[in-house]
């Protein structure tokens, strides 16, 4: 028997704004998925020692401050520090087309802009680890 897939999902930044993150965290959870919802203005530290504590599959980040380039390559950082490489991270938010292909380099799965369909997040996500938990 599979594992169900945790997905981590967290807002990093001084990012007041959390109603998408819950949409999505709702409908990853009605999908199946163990979810775990760490609020509110998380630094990339408490992100990725909460992936390391939770054992998730993957991370959705949920950014719309414009800090993305900032917070994920921390984030990043510090999941391969903690040898949590194999946890696949994907971004949500306003984010420019042309900051797509750099967060892709530093090893984000997918990113999603404003008005992306819950369908396509969760299929992103089931892709990303491999239609069932990383951890098996």
């Amino acid at each position: 028997m599979s594992k169900k897939v945790r997905v981590l999902i967290a807002k990093p930044g001084l990012d007041g704004h959390d109603r998408g993150a819950k949409v999505v965290a709702r409908s990853l959870r009605d999908a199946g998925m163990e979810v775990i919802y760490t609020g509110l203005r998380q630094t990339p530290e408490m992100i990725a020692e909460a992936a390391l504590q939770e054992d998730v599959d993957a991370i959705g980040l949920s950014i719309l401050s414009g800090a993305h380039m900032a917070l994920v390559p921390r984030v990043m950082e510090l999941l391969r520090q903690q040898g949590q490489e194999n946890v696949r991270v994907l971004v949500g938010g306003i984010i420019p087309d042309e900051d797509v292909p750099r967060l892709k380099e530093l090893g984000v799965v997918d990113v999603f802009g404003p008005g992306t369909s819950t369908h396509t997040i969760i299929d992103a996500v089931v892709r990303a680890v491999g239609g069932e938990s990383a951890r098996n």
